[in-house]
């Protein structure tokens, strides 16, 4: 099952590192925080990924081309009048990575409806390449398919001022809205999985369209959208704020979404 991965946004709220590259490629501990979320879902076997670029995208295609270069040593040797490079202690990952341009004012609905030609006609996971999170993803592909339903929304009680799901029987979800500081309602967190059907809520030329508007609030109404509650740790990286939150975390060496080691 590939991996769908929304990354071409132009990070604002995170300007001052946004401003040089995509904020999916801004690091932590060294690392790409988009690199964190793929060694997620690849510590589940899951290693194909689509990433939907836009912002500064030729960062990300010029990144992964030098894979090599940013995770071995190296030795460049010039003495031969030649440019001879050796890798030492290589380190790879088992992944196929496309990534897409998906245009650079594009709206996230037509990022992703301008990769279906990647996904095909087969069930596929999304997420958003700004956050980290320790959802067990073979759990939420579990759900997904006991339901039989479009799609699946992985939801999170946060606790601050973001847009929430309320969610009636049986996990189905009945509406979207804005938090109030009196609640404690579940957030949208990405590691969501969908049925191809829902391409047919993306219809024709659907880059204007957020995804998290016209095409979820109709999977909603439809009864269509289901919700996995996760209980562990999440934390999206808008901010410098939060990015150096989740940068403390990593140097404390407790880093909650580290499961592959």
């Amino acid at each position: 099952m590939k991996v769908v991965i929304l990354a071409g946004g132009y990070g604002t709220r995170i300007s001052e590192e946004s401003q040089f590259k995509p904020k999916p490629m801004i690091e932590i501990g060294g690392m790409p925080i988009l690199w964190h979320i793929m060694k997620t879902y690849s510590h589940y076997g899951f290693n194909d990924f689509v990433i939907c670029a836009g912002y500064k995208q030729s960062y990300i295609k010029e990144w992964f081309s030098n894979y090599f270069l940013h995770t071995s040593d190296v030795t460049f040797d010039f003495s031969t009048g030649e440019n001879l490079v050796t890798f030492h202690n290589r380190q790879t990952e088992p992944w196929k990575v496309t990534i897409s341009d998906t245009g650079l004012h594009t709206q996230t609905g037509g990022r992703i409806k301008r990769i279906r030609e990647y996904v095909g006609d087969e069930p596929f996971m999304l997420t958003y390449g700004d956050g980290v999170a320790d959802v067990n993803i073979p759990e939420l592909l579990a759900y997904h398919k006991s339901h039989g339903r479009i799609g699946t929304m992985s939801m999170y009680n946060f606790g601050q001022s973001k847009g929430v799901i309320e969610v009636g029987k049986e996990g189905v979800i009945d509406a979207f809205r804005e938090k109030s500081d009196m609640d404690g309602d579940l957030i949208n967190i990405g590691f969501m999985v969908f049925e191809p059907g829902i391409f047919d809520y993306l219809p024709g030329n659907c880059d204007d369209m957020p995804f998290e508007r016209d095409p979820l609030y109709n999977l909603v109404a439809d009864h269509q959208l289901m919700g996995f509650v996760h209980h562990g740790y999440w934390q999206c990286m808008d901010t410098l704020r939060e990015k150096q939150q989740i940068e403390r975390l990593w140097e404390s060496g407790n880093a909650p979404w580290k499961l592959w080691e």
